[in-house]
């Protein structure tokens, strides 16, 4: 079995007397590609900040790789290698596509070792199709271009896990099928576990081998996505019809 990068024990947070992440157990291992969906208000966000860093938990246990991270800022998980991205990218407008990437090396990359074949900014770009636009403002270019780089800022970090929050929001079918098939190329080939949470139900279903379901901060399914449309606590969570509609198509 596949070693395990990160584990989520009772994780718990509670803005005052509001549970957005109801005692979550997740464990993700190397090499998965997992999707979270959940309606809105779910905790989807909120977990994803609490497993990076970006928010503590009130209760429960975060391990990267057994190492208790619980509590850490996020650059400790940036430096145990995990990294994500934000609903809003958040590049920096005035620098250039490449000296963004290179700012995501400097912030927890320098002296990691780098995923498979990945040796530099030059290299990021290429992989994400940014290449041509490497001495554009970040600022100049456009929204789908701006979650690509941000990607692209994250992969910089040398990461073992790749948290990616709605990188599809705002964009069409088909750059949202041509995001699902670059995460998924961008697994294969440089072996990170990617943890991907999308509106998009449908294409999520597509691409992902394994996937959690949350519901008023609670985790209600985990399993593949065949047995996760058919689960009915999802089905009364979503009323089945996206996700029918998901797997099908």
């Amino acid at each position: 079995m596949s070693e395990v990068l990160l584990q989520a024990e009772q994780v718990s947070v509670r803005f005052g007397g509001l549970t957005a992440v109801d005692a979550v157990d997740c464990t993700l291992r190397a090499g998965e590609l997992v999707g979270i969906i959940g309606p809105n208000g779910a905790g989807k966000t909120t977990f994803f900040n609490a497993i990076s860093g970006v928010q503590p938990p009130t209760s429960g246990r975060l391990l990267v790789a057994g190492t208790d991270l619980t509590g850490s800022a996020p650059h400790h998980f940036a430096a145990h290698g995990i990294a994500r991205t934000f609903q809003t990218p958040r590049v920096f407008p005035d620098m250039s596509v490449r000296d963004n990437v290179r700012f995501g090396m400097q912030f927890a990359g320098r002296g990691r070792r780098a995923p498979a074949g990945l040796a530099s900014e030059g290299e990021i770009l290429a992989m994400l199709g940014l290449d041509a636009l490497a001495h554009e403002d970040a600022g100049a270019i456009t929204p789908s271009q701006q979650r690509l780089l941000e990607i692209g800022m994250a992969l910089g970090t040398r990461p073992r896990v790749l948290l990616l929050d709605e990188v599809a929001a705002g964009l069409t079918e088909a750059e949202v099928d041509a995001m699902a098939r670059r995460i998924r190329r961008l697994r294969d080939e440089w072996q990170l576990t990617v943890v991907w949470i999308e509106h998009a139900v449908g294409t999520l279903l597509r691409y992902v081998e394994r996937v959690l379901v949350l519901n008023q901060g609670r985790k209600i399914a985990d399993g593949t996505p065949a047995e996760v449309i058919n689960d009915a606590q999802v089905i009364e969570a979503y009323l089945g019809d996206e996700l029918a509609e998901g797997i099908d198509a």
